[in-house]
């Protein structure tokens, strides 16, 4: 476990090092969850399967004992920070992929070109909040997702009520049971990983 400085206090990062690790994979947490969510600990065991490295951060507002997530901005620039932090150390010298589940998906996205990640791995996108009864439709989130200019994969629940974004020629979409938890089928979420990884990080090209 690695406390590490950011603009908005300290962050940290859960360190699971493969031995000789092919590539590196860097995950954030929901906005009212933690690193311990069961979908992201899936993609991690997912990935360390095929000998690639996963740090799990937490955000400083989560290490601070707040539930309330910070603002977009800060998010942003306390993950790169983090990230900028490991891949002179401990990630050094790895393919990075970045990814997380739900806000942390978004983060992954609006930082992905600034990171220099090969890929993004984003597990429950929230495309569009449900709308609440008598407010404005809400804005959808898709342009994160469509400015991401490395291949990503996306696992959504088919009853996910944030919607499923459809697939490009970069992004791939997989979809299993379940909703925006990702709980119901925990296997299909981890090979979707394991597979998409795979392909990825250690196919020739």
């Amino acid at each position: 476990m690695l406390d590490v400085e950011t603009p908005h206090g300290p962050a940290r990062a859960h360190l699971q090092a493969a031995d000789a690790p092919a590539g590196a994979l860097v995950l954030g947490h929901g906005a009212g969850g933690g690193v311990t969510a069961r979908d992201l600990v899936a993609a991690t065991n997912a990935a360390r399967s095929i000998g690639v490295s996963v740090a799990l951060v937490e955000q400083p507002y989560r290490v601070a004992g707040r539930r309330s997530p910070a603002p977009a901005h800060q998010l942003d620039a306390a993950w790169t920070a983090v990230i900028d932090h490991l891949v002179a150390g401990e990630l050094h010298n790895l393919s990075l992929v970045v990814g997380g589940r739900s806000s942390g998906a978004r983060v992954a996205c609006r930082t992905a070109e600034a990171v220099g990640a090969a890929g993004v791995i984003c597990l429950a996108f929230p495309l569009l909040p449900p709308r609440r009864s008598g407010a404005k439709p809400a804005q959808s989130r898709l342009p994160e997702l469509d400015a991401v200019t490395v291949p990503t994969l996306v696992v959504q629940g088919t009853r996910d009520p944030f919607g499923i974004p459809l697939p490009t020629q970069r992004r791939e979409v997989v979809q299993v049971a379940g909703d925006h938890s990702l709980r119901t089928d925990l296997g299909a979420v981890g090979e979707a990983v394991r597979a998409w990884l795979h392909r990825l990080v250690l196919e020739p090209r």
